[in-house]
């Protein structure tokens, strides 16, 4: 909420556009409803390509076919799996808080759908007589909406693991809940920048203010740490450690099983469209057309319903993009995955809105034409920006130095000694390279010493017990 306020006070301060929200003046309610459905529909058919998209891809990097019977080049294969799904036995567990344990997957599933809604999809078109643009609503602060919603969504993974009444389901939850805080800081201020350049928190407004230049180059750091944040929100790989198959079993949705496994799976795909049309909208100019076309001619290939085809070929770049992680990487493990989140990320980025606020403090004339006054001196722009840069880059080697210090201890305080009993646990292990086998002392020689068989002790046992047994056996 803090970091909310914060950029909203930011952006607050800067010159607003004129039309800081798109136009729907000319939107019955029931054109809206019709615009919802659509986005609706928009998003379940993009759910079942991309589905089949990502198992066709990653078999392709895999060398095996991939999906490839149920319909031509298998383009029904996620439909039918979906009818499977509806027709599997439901099953609640006996320990688990059924009301809950239902509402956690239509939380995770419905809360993707509404993220969307302010998410501008093209420009103004004409529909049915009104003129109104391809977008559900707007509001001024857009863009926090997407991340309050999206929080909010997570919630049904965390009451998913809690309401199961096991401990896989528990412990994936709980990883859901540290890995979402962590990394929603780091997102929510690589936006700060956005803000700063477009003045504005209006999805349609930032979309606009790009009209001359996308936000990719500008803030292209912003964008990196967006993209890296935006996988770790999802729960994709390498990041899935909320439901990590390996030590959790099937983490947060172990227990679930029919629709309601399906609600979850649903939820997962359509966040990672919310996230990408997010991307595409405040680092690649949203609906309008790449720069080389848009110079050709802008009213034939950039505006109307040309908006949603380039919105649509941006998105699934994107997508591509989490198939290509999912199909080349391997899951971190969960301390670096923290670890990077806040000892890199957030202090990284904390210096970039800093120094992002200074440029476009200076590019606005907030402190002066060409100059900036500090501590009674006058300083040029470049001194400023040159200065910020420089910043980066030190607190970005202080973390790499740190880093490597505690890699360094940690690798001296477990260095293996240069003497080694081969028996000490009564097993023989060869000694590693460097070391030496210690010398036999007469504790070690006498656990040395060869344990008797059954055979072996019986042939050693004396001629009397031995008499005495086989007399006992004739008796």
């Amino acid at each position: 909420m803090s970091l909310g306020l914060t950029a909203y006070g930011v952006a607050a301060a800067l010159p607003m556009t004129e039309n800081p929200t798109a136009d729907f003046s000319d939107t019955p309610w029931w054109l809206a409803l019709i615009k919802a459905v659509g986005i609706f529909v928009y998003l379940l058919i993009s759910t079942l390509l991309v589905i089949w998209f990502e198992r066709r891809v990653i078999g392709r990097m895999q060398q095996r076919p991939g999906p490839n019977r149920n319909g031509p080049f298998g383009l029904l294969q996620t439909l039918a799996d979906g009818m499977k799904s509806m027709l599997k036995e439901d099953i609640t567990p006996a320990n688990a808080e059924k009301l809950i344990y239902t509402l956690a997957p239509l939380i995770a599933a419905t809360m993707a759908f509404v993220s969307f809604a302010i998410i501008p999809v093209g420009g103004t078109v004409s529909m049915f007589g009104h003129e109104t643009p391809l977008q559900v609503t707007d509001v001024p602060v857009a863009v926090l909406l997407v991340l309050a919603v999206a929080s909010v969504g997570v919630y049904g993974i965390i009451l998913a693991g809690w309401s199961s009444g096991s401990t896989y389901p528990l412990l994936g939850g709980l990883r859901s809940t540290a890995q979402v805080i962590s990394y929603e800081i780091a997102m929510g201020l690589s936006l700060v920048a956005i803000f700063l350049y477009s003045g504005s928190m209006s999805t349609s407004a930032i979309v606009s203010a790009q009209s001359s230049l996308w936000y990719i180059l500008p803030a292209f750091f912003s964008f990196a740490v967006y993209v890296i944040t935006m996988v770790g929100e999802t729960n994709r790989l390498p990041f899935d450690l909320a439901e990590g198959e390996g030590e959790l079993t099937g983490g947060f949705h172990t227990e679930y099983s029919s629709m309601r496994f399906a609600m979850f799976f649903l939820g997962e795909y359509v966040n990672m469209f919310t996230v990408s049309a997010l991307a595409t909208t405040l680092f690649l100019g949203g609906w309008q057309a790449p720069p080389f076309i848009s110079a050709i001619n802008d009213n034939m290939f950039g505006g109307g319903w040309w908006g949603l085809l380039w919105f649509t070929a941006k998105l699934w770049l994107f997508m591509f993009l989490f198939v290509w992680l999912r199909g080349s990487l391997p899951r971190v493990r969960y301390d670096q995955f923290m670890r990077f989140g806040w000892k890199f990320l957030i202090p990284i980025t904390l210096a970039w809105v800093v120094a992002v606020a200074f440029i476009r403090g200076a590019q606005l004339g907030f402190l002066g034409d060409s100059k900036l006054t500090f501590a009674g001196r006058e300083l040029s722009v470049a001194t400023v920006v040159i200065v910020s840069i420089v910043a980066v880059i030190a607190l970005a080697a202080a973390w790499i130095w740190d880093d490597k210090r505690a890699a360094r201890a940690a690798a001296e305080d477990e260095a293996p000694p240069e003497e080694i009993d081969p028996f000490q646990d009564g097993y023989p292990v060869p000694p590693l390279p460097g070391q030496r086998l210690a010398e036999p002392t007469p504790r070690l020689a006498s656990s040395r010493e060869p344990v008797l068989t059954t055979a072996s002790a019986s042939s050693t046992a004396s001629p009397s017990t031995s008499t005495a047994v086989k007399e006992e056996d004739h008796g």
